[in-house]
């Protein structure tokens, strides 16, 4: 995914910058990076990599030796940035989180219009956000620019770009990902997560819309393009992405997360002997259920995590479900003979959920119950980087649907959308027999929808029933 904050104030910003961009650490693994603007000192930059380290620890000289009044950090999940650019617009840092579907398109374009190469980055990709520089770069004003970027991506783009007169401001035209404008005495700020400023003394202001682009100064936040009128935010930001103390378009993460454990609780017949979230992002969905059900919440497992903050930690895979197993301590005590209703925010690929589940097997559970917090995945994201999965057979669903195509089966996956179908409860099954679960029941979609509580036109729920 990736975060941003920026911060455009009379004094130094520095101390801001440093302690807001940290605060998004949980949306990126791989990069991160800060810029800065003085009148005396011009631009500054860092980048790091924060694989094996956290942002503060990496950052903590740099912050000691950066000034400036206007500044923009970021956390990557892939590739490196901000991004200086030196073009006819004149000097600018620039930072983007979203995805590019049609990269090639874009750049053949740009390669026949005279732009002479773009750096490749280890792996052969290239930079999205040099890319983005290299689309706004196309037009005579930063404004048509970055219109002109939001045109032609085929995805989603939100982006800030600092220049000496202010920071340009710019949600994706569907508004997919989100933009809070916050204000203190003599300083605005512009961030991804909203909670990321409170502690910094700022209060919020409000929301950008969907493509609206603003420009932030000192002395406020003047809107340059107004919004559309067309809303398709992400979901899942409030299922697993967003951190529970945020809000987006004023719906509290953690407020939803507690009602769509209700709803899930509504529906279910087991009796267990207590309810429990996978650590971290299943927690809250679990006390809503427990506080729905009257189940007993109980934490059977604990996650160590002075030294793997980080469930998505390294990005080998094997790895990854090595450090995820690892991570978990179990409580025996809260196990032995237990039947346990386990909560985790979705399924993905299953590996990790069903490693959890045989390592409460061997802890001495006598029953464990699955719980998604969201319904099946069965499409890969088209519009920001939920995963870098190479295909959508890694989604368990498409693959347990794959098994059913090869028994010569006719498959249309709008019957695996909807739960009420033979075809949706034979999936399932499958999915909680080769999991190893006790029994398996996914969150509807419409009661998802209803937890969130904004109307399902105004959110993006492609990765579960393919709506565009």
């Amino acid at each position: 995914m990736g975060g941003f904050f920026g911060v455009a104030a009379k004094e130094d910003c520095v101390f801001d910058l440093f302690f807001g961009t940290d605060y998004h650490s949980h949306l990126g693994t791989r990069r991160a990076g800060m810029a800065v603007y003085s009148k005396e000192e011009g631009y500054n930059r860092a980048i790091h990599n924060i694989e094996n380290a956290p942002f503060r620890t990496k950052f903590d000289k740099d912050v000691n030796e950066m000034r400036g009044n206007l500044g923009i950090g970021c956390i990557s999940d892939f590739e490196p940035q901000p991004l200086m650019v030196r073009s006819h617009h004149g000097t600018y840092a620039i930072t983007t989180v979203g995805k590019i579907n049609n990269t090639d398109a874009i750049i053949k374009d740009l390669f026949a219009k005279g732009h002479s190469h773009f750096l490749e980055m280890s792996g052969g990709d290239i930079n999205a956000t040099e890319l983005v520089a290299a689309i706004v770069n196309q037009k005579d004003n930063l404004v048509e620019g970055i219109q002109y970027a939001q045109e032609i991506i085929e995805g989603s783009m939100t982006l800030l770009i600092m220049t000496p007169k202010g920071i340009y401001a710019a949600r994706d035209k569907m508004g997919r990902t989100p933009v809070a404008v916050g204000k203190k005495e003599g300083a605005y700020c512009v961030s991804f997560e909203s909670f990321a400023y409170l502690n910094l003394g700022y209060q919020p202001v409000r929301e950008l819309g969907p493509g609206e682009i603003a420009v932030v100064t000192p002395e406020g936040v003047r809107t340059l393009v107004q919004p559309g009128k067309d809303m398709k935010i992400c979901t899942f930001l409030w299922v697993y992405y967003g951190y529970p103390s945020s809000s987006y378009e004023g719906i509290s993460v953690e407020k939803m997360r507690y009602q769509c454990g209700a709803k899930l609780a509504e529906r279910d017949h087991v009796k267990p002997d207590i309810v429990a979230g996978v650590p971290d992002s299943g927690t809250a969905h679990a006390v809503g259920y427990a506080n729905r059900s009257g189940i007993p919440f109980s934490r059977p497992f604990i996650k160590y995590t002075p030294t793997w903050p980080r469930s998505f930690m390294p990005t080998i895979q094997t790895q990854r479900n090595l450090i995820a197993k690892m991570k978990l301590i179990p409580v025996h005590d809260l196990i032995q003979d237990q039947s346990l209703l386990l909560i985790d925010d979705s399924i993905v690929r299953g590996t990790q959920l069903r490693e959890t589940t045989e390592f409460l097997y061997q802890s001495g559970a006598k029953e464990v119950h699955i719980r998604p917090a969201c319904p099946p995945l069965l499409y890969g994201c088209k519009y920001l980087n939920f995963s870098r999965s190479s295909s959508e057979m890694d989604l368990i669903t498409r693959r347990v649907i794959k098994e059913m195509e090869q028994e010569d089966r006719q498959i249309d996956l709008k019957n695996y959308v909807d739960p009420d179908t033979p075809e949706y409860e034979e999936m399932v099954g499958r999915i909680g027999r080769q999991l190893n679960f006790t029994t398996l029941q996914f969150q509807r979609l419409d009661d998802m929808i209803e937890s969130v509580g904004i109307g399902r036109g105004k959110l993006c729920t492609y990765c579960w029933d393919g709506a565009q």
